[in-house]
């Protein structure tokens, strides 16, 4: 079954016009939601807009959005208002400029869209990917949708194209800002952690061989409680905390070695 786009938009570069369709990389629809339900009558609980300074009830009709320019003060604008100070929406991606693909820290990536061309896109969209494959290069441009104009980036995929949104630098936060200790490491640990590395080596990513654990447990036991089972939380042995020599660690990561498919041996405390 094929995909469905999501939008239609023109990606440009010089005097090329490059119609294109955005398609999500992901579904959502494979996480395991869970909705508020009245406990008495068994309905689920629907959300009520509240006045947050008396409390009371607010009609949608009566609601408008405002933008809190100080403690507790508003400034309100109107829909048409709205519209007038949102950015035009072209639907465009004007490509900017076209920069090595090693130079994008992917701290600056926030997510993907899959691209796939449009009627009359095909010999274009073809070129593009063949021309930034070749020269190992990616284009950068502005995405002007929905009122607003995001940075994105576009990057050959097999023989198509991938559009990812990124973050503009002043909402990247700086690493600096993670607090670090300070700590030396020997040649010996990093002989064995270098060790440790190669013995869990893959030649290549296989996302097939992971799958989400967790939501698959969950939805067995949703399907247990749909069949009228009692859900009962399983007695779990309590996690050890004591803190061990970090050789020993590495030596005993070594000693266990790691199972095809498996999540690798958890770290241990590791003091000094």
């Amino acid at each position: 079954m094929s995909a469905r786009p999501i939008s239609t938009s023109t990606v440009s570069f010089g005097l090329v016009s490059l119609p294109v369709k955005l398609y999500s990389t992901g579904q959502s629809s494979a996480k395991v939601r869970f909705n508020w339900i009245n406990r008495d009558t068994g309905s689920r609980v629907k959300y009520k807009y509240v006045d947050g300074q008396s409390g009371d009830p607010v009609e949608r009709d009566n609601l408008v959005k405002g933008y809190e320019f100080a403690k507790n003060q508003y400034v309100t604008f109107e829909p048409d208002e709205l519209k007038a100070i949102e950015a035009q929406s072209t639907e465009m991606i004007e490509i900017t400029e076209f920069v090595p693909a090693a130079d994008i820290d992917r701290v600056y990536l926030e997510r993907a869209y899959y691209l796939g061309p449009a009627r009359g896109g095909a010999r274009a969209y073809r070129l593009l990917s063949a021309a930034l494959t070749e020269m190992d290069r990616v284009a950068i441009a502005r995405h002007s949708a929905r009122g607003k104009q995001r940075l994105v980036m576009i990057r050959p995929m097999r023989d198509g194209l991938i559009l990812e949104q990124l973050y503009y630098p002043d909402e990247v936060r700086s690493f600096d800002e993670v607090p670090m200790e300070d700590g030396e490491v020997s040649e010996a640990e990093l002989a064995l952690a270098k060790q440790f590395i190669e013995q869990a080596a893959s030649e290549a990513f296989d996302p097939a061989r992971y799958r989400d654990e967790v939501r698959e447990r969950v939805q067995a036991l949703i399907d247990r409680k749909i069949e009228g089972e009692q859900i009962t939380l399983a007695p779990q042995d309590e996690p050890e905390t004591k803190i061990i020599d970090l050789m020993e660690a590495l030596k005993a990561s070594l000693g266990s070695g790691v199972e095809e498919g498996k999540d690798t041996p958890r770290a241990a405390a590791a003091g000094g």
